[in-house]
């Protein structure tokens, strides 16, 4: 890969970052860890304690995707700096740039990634 593309995609990958952090932090009142928004969320909770668990299990949900998501981010994100970013992490086949444009934190090419998934070891989205 080329270093104009590589750079291409390094500027993509700081703004995915960038706009997923700021999602967070709107979410969660300006504060980024589950940790520091739960006080405040703990004193806006109601008596329904369906309810509260419901919102606590889809908060811990949504925070395991973004924790994925940001992590995927920051692979790709080294894989560019060592020079290995655009080729599959199983079988080392270059990954199509059009896989790349529709999944920059793609990791494995698409037959690798079918195994990958058939197997159980699949990834989520954001590592597809």
């Amino acid at each position: 890969m080329t270093q104009n593309i590589s750079d291409t995609f390094a500027s993509q990958l700081q703004q995915m970052r960038t706009d997923l952090i700021a999602q967070i932090r709107a979410q969660r009142g300006g504060k980024v860890g589950r940790a520091d928004a739960a006080p405040d969320r703990h004193e806006e909770q109601s008596g329904d304690w369906a309810q509260v668990d419901a919102e606590r299990d889809l908060a811990m949900a949504l925070d395991e995707r973004e924790t994925a998501e940001l992590n995927a981010i920051d692979a790709a994100l080294k894989r560019i700096a060592s020079g290995d970013y655009g080729l599959c992490l199983d079988c080392g086949v270059s990954i199509p740039t059009a896989r790349l444009h529709a999944n920059p934190t793609a990791m494995r090419c698409v037959a690798c990634q079918g195994r990958a998934e058939q197997a159980g070891g699949g990834a989520t989205h954001p590592t597809m």
